[in-house]
This record gives structure tokens, C-alpha cells and sequence, in this order.
């Protein structure tokens, strides 16, 4: 036993001494390998987050103008709304003035009423410059974005759905309704076909 023991140190001695030799160049090359891919993983890494922050920066950007914008243009929205009601109630207390009293009033009274004549166009004037707009609906074809239907109108004369009468002004700021419009509708007039052809009676 001891023989045999002796016949095989030698060549484990060996065996080890090989691996020893081969482990040292393996290690190294590894070693020069890894810093390279690792700089290549990391460089990617740092090139696909500046590019992810570089687009939400931008996005950023064009959402800050949008709501600058935004807040510009509609910032006002209710205050002018709450100027309408005013502006409507003026406009009530001028037609609540019976036609023969306007001619044949006193001076107090023709001084009176264009004094809120004036108030009201110079308030409509006002709000005219800040963005709002008067809706001009009569003749128009009937749209729920921009006006609200009170009543129908029989009249067979006018396309169907066109607005014919105004029961209260309606606004616009910039894009945005402010105020819908009340209007009355045609009902019983031709209809346009589908294909664009002569209107068909109702």
C-alpha cells in the first residue's frame, strides 16, 4: 500500500501543478474581460436612462406650456360666467322698459337707461378682450356642444334642427364653451339625405 501511495503523489503533485499554471492566465483574462463589458453595460445603461430623461423633460416641457397656456387663456372662465349673469340681468332691466316710456320719459329716465346701455356694452367689451365671444347660433344647424334646445319651432321652410330663435345669449372662451346657448329648434322641415342629394320633406 504504501508503494502505491507513493506511485501516485507524484502525479497528483503534477496534475495540481498544471491547474495551478492554467488558473492564473484564465483568472487574468477574465479579469481583463469583465471591466470592458462591464463599462459597455454601464455605458448602455446610462445612454438609455439620458435618453428616457431627456423625453419626459421634453414632455415635461410641452405640458408646463400647455397648462400655462391653459391657465392664461381660461383662468377667467369664472369670473366671466359670473359677469354674464350680471350682464343678462342689465339686459332684463332695459327690456323691462315699456317702448312709450322710453319716448316719452324724462331726461332722468333716457340718462338712466343709457347709462346701463353703456355699462352693459362696455362690460361685454370688457370680456370681449379678455377672450370671451358671443355665440352668433340663429340660422345655424343645431349643435349640443354649443347650444341647449328649449323648444321646437314648426316650420316647414328651414332644415330640420336649425336653430331659429336666441332665448339667451351664449359664450365662448377661447375654445371652451362658457355659456351654451338657449335656442329654439326647427321641427317638420326637409331633412338632407345621407349621400348629399336634394333635401326630402319631412
Amino acid at each position: 500500500m504504501t508503494d502505491d501511495t507513493s506511485k501516485h503523489a507524484p502525479e497528483a503533485a503534477n496534475d495540481e501543478a498544471e491547474i495551478a499554471a492554467v488558473s492564473p492566465e484564465t483568472d487574468a483574462t477574465e479579469a481583463e474581460a469583465d471591466p470592458v463589458d462591464q463599462l459597455v453595460a454601464e455605458n448602455a445603461e446610462l445612454r438609455d436612462r439620458y435618453l428616457r430623461l431627456a423625453a419626459e423633460m421634453d414632455n415635461l416641457r410641452r405640458r408646463t406650456e400647455r397648462d400655462v397656456k391653459d391657465a392664461k387663456s381660461y383662468a377667467i372662465s369664472g369670473f366671466a360666467r359670473d359677469m354674464l349673469a350680471v350682464s343678462d340681468n342689465l339686459r332684463r332691466g332695459l327690456d323691462a322698459i315699456p317702448a312709450d316710456a322710453r319716448e316719452t320719459g324724462d331726461a332722468g329716465l333716457k340718462a338712466l337707461i343709457e347709462g346701463v346701455e353703456m355699462t352693459e356694452r362696455a362690460m361685454l367689451s370688457a370680456l370681449e378682450r379678455h377672450g370671451v365671444r358671443k355665440l352668433e347660433p340663429i340660422g345655424e344647424k343645431f349643435d349640443p356642444n354649443f347650444h341647449q334646445a328649449m323648444f321646437e319651432v314648426p316650420n316647414p321652410e328651414v332644415p330640420n334642427g336649425t336653430v331659429l330663435q336666441v332665448v339667451q345669449d351664449g359664450y365662448k372662451i377661447g375654445d371652451r364653451v362658457l355659456r351654451p346657448a338657449m335656442v329654439g329648434v326647427s321641427k317638420g322641415g326637409p331633412k338632407v339625405a345621407a349621400g348629399g342629394d336634394k333635401p326630402d320633406q319631412a
